[in-house]
């Protein structure tokens, strides 16, 4: 399946120059000439995005801002220049790089090619983690030990997400309580003993490792 790029730049001639040029590569090129139609071509799902920062209607910066809670993958911004403040500026609203005008056509390349790269590889990390004979799914939301799946309650896998993407860090039952139930919660701290004991009980039927340590008057933490 062709990576699908969005090229959105007020000036016709640099549009039509990278439509030509990613197609050459085998790219699905989406093209927008101004911040209005940027947006509605961000509904089709682009892999990468190549921002104009001085386009009319919507700039870049604004554009990136409007999408970036919704958009992971990588925003590049196209400018004609570039000074601190305006780094600042677009890394504090979601973008991941810049190009400056003009720019060579192997250095975007290769740009674009790179963000790809790593892109892929966070997204190969953020689905699946293995422990001995367990596996996490992340995308699925499951765990397995040797291909059996655990039964989790939404707010049990929560935990387990939460602890097993942070190894080795102590998690008080306060802080876990507000990550997974939020501030607005209805409920105490307590809950959290509760589900851990019953993720234990749950992984215990396959294996007699402990994946979550008690840590006293501390919390609960990630064994690897």
């Amino acid at each position: 399946m062709s990576t699908k790029i969005l090229i959105a730049d007020d000036e016709a001639d640099i549009v039509s120059m990278l439509r030509s040029f990613f197609e050459s590569k085998n790219y699905f090129v989406l093209s927008a000439k101004n911040g209005t139609e940027a947006l509605k071509q961000v509904e089709q799902k682009p892999d990468i995005i190549l921002l104009d920062i001085n386009m009319p209607e919507l700039d870049g910066l604004k554009v990136c801002e409007r999408i970036r809670d919704y958009v992971s993958c990588p925003i590049l911004f196209l400018t004609a220049r570039i000074e601190d403040t305006d780094k600042v500026k677009g890394f504090a609203v979601g973008g991941d790089d810049y190009i400056v005008k003009p720019f060579s056509l192997v250095e975007l390349e290769a740009r674009v090619c790179a963000h790809l790269r790593r892109e892929a590889r966070h997204n190969f990390k953020a689905q699946i983690k293995f422990a001995d004979d367990m596996t996490i799914d992340y995308s699925e939301r499951c765990l397995f030990f040797e291909g059996k799946r655990v039964g989790l309650a939404k707010k049990e896998f929560d935990i387990v997400e939460l602890l097993s993407q942070n190894p080795g860090q102590v998690f008080d039952k306060e802080r876990i309580y507000e990550r997974i139930w939020g501030y607005d919660g209805e409920g105490d701290s307590g809950v959290i003993a509760e589900h851990v004991r019953r993720i234990r009980t749950k992984i215990a039927t396959y294996t007699d490792h402990v994946y979550i340590e008690t840590v006293w008057g501390c919390g609960y933490k990630w064994i690897k």
